[in-house]
């Protein structure tokens, strides 16, 4: 599949993507994508962040593909059962947050524990850091699998964001074309 097949819906994690995330830049340069807007990034609701996904996965007129950072690979997963059979074709996660064990989150990030195990109705890759302050990798491998998605061993990169030195990623962009050759 290439992008121009597809809506590309982009989520952001806690506190949004600022302008130089790597987030953010993908969307103002694959024609496709855009972000999918939550009312208040810093105090995210759980039950509404689910339901702006699921709204955007509905509303599109092609084929969706999910690129999800940390909170929003949560977000799309807790949303995945209520997607409209066959319409997200593959989702990118990236950087999952261990909510349930992650020291030091705050609270409203927290609340959309539990996190599902069940396996997606897509294929999906997860990229995965083991050095990321937010999820161990072995907890990362281990929600991967839980959902049928490739874990992708990313080495010491943080929580593959700004602050890790990830502005443009364009491995992650690579990844990404990879992944959708095979959708």
């Amino acid at each position: 599949m290439k992008t121009a097949d597809c809506d590309i819906l982009i989520l952001p994690g806690y506190a949004g993507s600022e302008e130089e995330h790597w987030q953010t830049r993908w969307a103002g340069r694959l024609r496709t994508a855009r972000i999918v807007e939550q009312a208040d990034w810093h105090q995210p609701d759980p039950e509404a962040w689910r339901d702006r996904i699921v709204e955007a996965v509905t509303a599109s007129t092609r084929p969706v593909v999910l690129i999800a950072h940390s909170l929003g690979v949560v977000a799309a997963v807790e949303a995945a059962p209520r997607f409209p059979p066959e319409t997200v074709r593959g989702a990118l996660l990236v950087a999952f947050p261990d909510i349930e064990a992650g020291a030091g989150l705050p609270e409203s990030v927290r609340a959309f524990a539990p996190v599902p195990r069940e396996p997606l109705r897509f294929p999906s890759l997860l990229v995965a850091s083991r050095t990321d302050p937010h999820c161990a990798y072995e907890r990362a491998e281990e929600y991967g699998n839980a959902w049928g998605a490739a874990v992708v061993d990313a080495g010491e990169s943080g929580h593959i964001n700004v602050a890790s030195g990830h502005g443009p990623w364009p491995e992650g962009l690579m990844r990404l074309a990879g992944f959708m050759k095979d959708l």
